[in-house]
């Protein structure tokens, strides 16, 4: 159960103390070219909210952790390899002792751009976290606390995971995150909203669809505007709310930020709001203001949609200016 203690890997390197802590379960993504009834070829690579952000984030070039549990099975070493191999800090993820598997997701292309997700995930080690395996991970130097809606509806001990993790982070100062991601398969949106709302005592960046809102809300048939003023009135510093395809508003006490998405032909809309989250934290942690921040998060979402994946084709630093070259052009 013990986490990874072998200096040799970079992902357990004692001095490369991370600015943003996330935590959740990694999944095996079993990805289809066509409807799964019909059989054919799979391809198998990795998925998860938080590491999807985790490694746009060190794509972009930060220092950022990611705890976890996997299972003690081939698809686990998977998700551990694929995170050690794209920098991210995995020296807190626990493989799990007790018999759980890693979680498995399986994704079918269903007609254009609509693509039907199907969760295997009952009983997983991820399912198991908890806050021993957490709380730890919260070192001297953290800036950001990232985590998502997707993590307390896996199970009670995941859900008291969150609740002890925004606890510590607002004790310690850190800037706490919280992506609503809601999901329909794992939890209702009363349950959702009875687990979120509490949170938001200890949050200070609250991101949400404009579907995903109503969630936090005391009352959840409330007009945006007025929304998002009683969740600054409640002490969120700032409310972020993802429009798709419209793009992005960012809501302080100060101010109201907009910006259109970018253009691109769209591939795979699956990941583009981890994306979108991972530019935006990026912008946060470079000291940033709101307009940078979104131009950064519009951006990094635009890579997602454009190619397939839910992380693969996320930019690097020195790839942000990419979607500026005229269409066509070779970067010789």
């Amino acid at each position: 159960m013990a986490p990874p203690t072998d200096p040799s890997l970079p992902g357990s390197l004692p001095d490369s103390l991370p600015e943003v802590v996330t935590f959740g379960e990694t999944m095996a993504a079993l990805r289809a070219g066509g409807a799964l009834r019909l059989g054919g070829s799979l391809g198998l690579s990795v998925a998860g909210a938080e590491s999807n952000v985790a490694i746009g984030l060190a794509r972009l070039g930060h220092r950022v952790r990611w705890v976890g549990r996997v299972g003690a099975d081939e698809l686990g070493a998977l998700v551990l390899r694929t995170l050690r191999a794209e920098s991210v800090d995995i020296g807190h993820a626990v493989t799990d002792d007790a018999g759980r598997p890693t979680g498995l997701l399986l994704t079918e292309p269903r007609m254009g751009t609509l693509t039907r997700v199907s969760y295997y995930r009952t009983g997983s080690a991820g399912s198991a976290l908890a806050p021993a395996d957490v709380l730890p991970a919260l070192s001297t130097g953290t800036r950001v606390l990232h985590l998502t809606g997707i993590t307390p509806a896996l199970g009670p001990s995941a859900a008291e995971a969150v609740r002890a993790a925004v606890m510590a982070a607002r004790e310690a100062g850190i800037t706490v995150c919280l992506d609503v991601n809601y999901r329909s398969r794992l939890w209702s949106s009363d349950l959702a909203r009875a687990t979120l709302r509490p949170l938001l005592a200890c949050t200070d960046l609250l991101i949400a669809s404009e579907d995903e809102l109503p969630m936090v809300l005391k009352r959840p048939g409330a007009d945006e505007r007025e929304s998002v003023d009683s969740l600054l009135t409640e002490g969120v510093s700032e409310v972020v709310v993802k429009r798709g395809a419209r793009g992005a508003t960012c809501f302080t006490s100060r101010e109201t930020v907009d910006r259109a998405a970018r253009r691109v032909e769209a591939v795979d809309l699956v990941g583009a709001g981890d994306a979108f989250v991972a530019g935006y934290l990026s912008g946060f942690l470079q000291g940033a203001d709101v307009p940078a921040r979104l131009d950064r998060a519009v951006t990094t979402a635009a890579f997602a949609v454009a190619t397939r994946g839910d992380w693969e084709g996320l930019p690097s630093q020195d790839e942000l200016g990419l979607l500026d070259e005229a269409d066509g052009t070779t970067i010789r």
